[in-house]
């Protein structure tokens, strides 16, 4: 799978394990930043990650934060982003199978990093439900279009 993958300064850590931890499992994965603990603005790396994912550049994109939150609600600004913060392996498979998330978002500073590696294995694996939820994804991409 290509996947896509960014974080601010509260990320950076979590997202270098991340990234070896996927390729090692046969990945291709594009680290779009940042590079160090230097102070960054989360909605800078949340843009990079989004734009890839809906401009088709990569399959799925994680982003990593202190809390997942604001890379949320930044990637949810893109047309074509349903970006999800999830918290355990549940959240991460019902992210996948009802909401068709094709971004996940992690707190680095609630979750540990190997917890944060589980939790997209659980994402990367479940698949996309389809029937009810499709109807409901397509509410969405309405949404986007302001068609509702």
């Amino acid at each position: 799978m290509k996947l896509v993958v960014g974080a601010d300064h509260g990320g950076y850590r979590a997202k270098e394990r991340l990234v070896r931890a996927l390729m090692a499992a046969g990945h291709h994965v594009t680290d779009v930043g940042t590079i160090d603990e230097s102070s960054v603005d989360y909605p800078d790396f949340a843009v990079r990650v989004g734009r890839a994912v809906a401009g088709k550049k990569a399959d799925r994109g994680v982003l990593l934060c202190g809390t997942g939150i604001g890379m949320a609600i930044a990637a949810n600004k893109i047309r074509g982003v349903r970006a999800a913060v999830v918290w355990n392996k549940k959240t991460a498979a019902l992210a996948a199978e009802h909401n068709d998330a094709n971004v996940l978002c992690l707190g680095a500073r609630i979750l540990s990093s190997s917890s944060i590696v589980a939790l997209v294995k659980a994402w990367l694996a479940a698949p996309f439900g389809g029937d009810r939820h499709v109807r409901r994804i397509n509410k969405i991409r309405a949404l986007e279009r302001g068609n509702r």
